[in-house]
């Protein structure tokens, strides 16, 4: 067994300790059962690339107990799915742009990065580590956007319109003019 195989069967052996169904987590992740069938068989071949691979395996993990970093990280590690270097896409353009690439790939492939290995070239090597420059940007929560939002209609209501954007209609002159 390869250590592809024994990551997806521990996944697969959690799932059905804790008794979730693959429906119940297609469902609240939008993503064919299929698909999950596929990935507990290890085959990833209709499987996307990247942040959206990332991305289900995290929901996947979640939504069966599982730290969902700590298995982000294995999969990372394990499948070339779950690449998270850009370093190819970044060159390209900048070849593409006549322009020299100044990107450095802060990942190795060997280095462990949730146990706190240095990254080359950071000006504090002592304090800034892998997994706490990964960590710095966090979603906003849930309530911002809702926010934004109120605070957009409170001021589109409390303030007068512009004496520019108060415009008859075409439709009000002409009936206007009708009933003079």
């Amino acid at each position: 067994m390869t250590q592809q195989d024994i990551f997806v069967t521990r996944l697969r052996r959690h799932r059905e300790r804790n008794t979730i169904a693959l429906d119940e987590i297609a469902r609240a992740t939008s993503v064919k059962r299929e698909l999950f069938e596929a990935f507990e068989r290890n085959d990833l071949d209709r499987w996307p690339r990247g942040v959206y691979a990332r991305a289900w395996v995290r929901a996947y993990a979640s939504l069966v107990g599982l730290d969902p970093m700590d298995t982000v990280d294995e999969f990372c590690r394990l499948f070339p799915q779950g690449d998270r270097r850009a370093g190819r896409t970044l060159q390209a353009v900048a070849a593409i742009v006549a322009h020299p690439s100044e990107y450095r790939d802060e990942f190795s492939g060997a280095a462990d990065r949730r146990r706190g290995t240095p990254v080359r070239g950071c000006p504090a090597a002592h304090a800034c580590t892998v997994g706490a420059r990964i960590n710095m940007l966090r979603p906003p929560a849930w309530h911002v956007p809702l926010t934004r939002s109120l605070q957009a209609l409170w001021l589109r209501w409390t303030l007068k319109p512009s004496p520019v954007r108060v415009k008859r209609t075409p439709r009000a002159i002409s009936l206007s003019v009708r009933y003079k």
